[in-house]
């Protein structure tokens, strides 16, 4: 009962994360790192952003191997669940108009992202491809999770701006808040593991 819960949970998770991300890109005001980089690269590989979040999250987690990261049934999930979101919600979601509306919409994706991040890492059974190779990079080198997520977004923030990503308010929004959105968000979805009774 507790995996079907921890399942559940992960999948609208990911679902949900999908759909902010498709209300940042509709709002076309600026994108977090990792999508100005999907962006960027997308007409550039012929595929569609959903389907260059998919590749780009499996060739990320080709680097775990070398940090020796071990992936969870939810990191395989992620790759998967995550850009087919995006494009299913691409094609439902109108272009809004008018500059407040725009706005709506990214702060809305962005707090939507925030609490999905929450959901489907609380579900626990394992990290995302890019936050994997976070974790694994300090587990590594012993350097700071600061440090080592700074570099990470900026080399990918600057590679998509530079490939034609869409850099702006939004980027700036999104880094200054999600951080935020998301220590509140877990403890809510955190599903402990269940305590075994002590033998006697």
């Amino acid at each position: 009962m507790m995996m079907h819960r921890r399942l559940f949970q992960l999948f609208w998770g990911l679902g949900l994360y999908g759909f902010s991300m498709a209300l940042m890109l509709r709002a076309n005001l600026g994108l977090d790192p990792w999508d100005v980089l999907h962006q960027g690269l997308a007409p550039r590989l012929g595929l569609s952003f959903g389907m260059t979040v998919n590749l780009i999250g499996a060739i990320v987690l080709l680097l775990w191997w070398p940090l020796r990261q071990r992936p969870g049934i939810g990191t395989v999930f992620n790759i998967v669940v995550i850009g087919t979101a995006v494009d299913l919600s691409l094609m439902i979601l109108p272009t809004p108009e008018g500059l407040w509306v725009r706005f709506a919409w990214l702060a809305a994706g962005v707090i939507l992202n925030g609490i999905a991040g929450g959901a489907y890492i609380g579900a626990g059974l394992g990290p995302g491809p890019r936050d994997g190779l976070m974790t694994g990079f300090c587990r590594r080198t012993g350097w700071p999770v600061k440090w080592v997520r700074t570099g990470i977004e900026i080399g990918v923030l600057t590679i998509g701006w530079l490939l034609g990503g869409s850099v702006g308010l939004g980027t700036v929004l999104y880094a200054a808040t999600i951080g935020w959105i998301v220590h509140h968000a877990l403890p809510f979805f955190t599903i402990a593991p269940r305590e075994r009774p002590a033998l006697t």
